[in-house]
């Protein structure tokens, strides 16, 4: 029986952490950012930690295979 292929497409969307942390970006930060708040540009910076553990670990499961 072939090997499972991890999920390509859920590959480039999120990361591992160190921990195992299901780690993401943040939707709406891509573009039109001059009427957002700075408050809201500075929270959509950097990654951000999945906080759902089902879903996360059913991430981790598809990008281990």
């Amino acid at each position: 029986m072939p090997k499972m292929k991890a999920h390509k497409g859920l590959k480039k969307r999120v990361k591992l952490s160190a921990k195992g942390k299901v780690r993401y970006n943040r939707s709406g930060a891509g573009h039109l950012m001059s009427h957002k708040d700075g408050n809201r540009r500075r929270r959509m910076r950097g990654l951000d930690a999945l906080d759902n553990p089902k879903l996360a670990a059913k991430i981790r499961w598809f990008l281990s295979a």
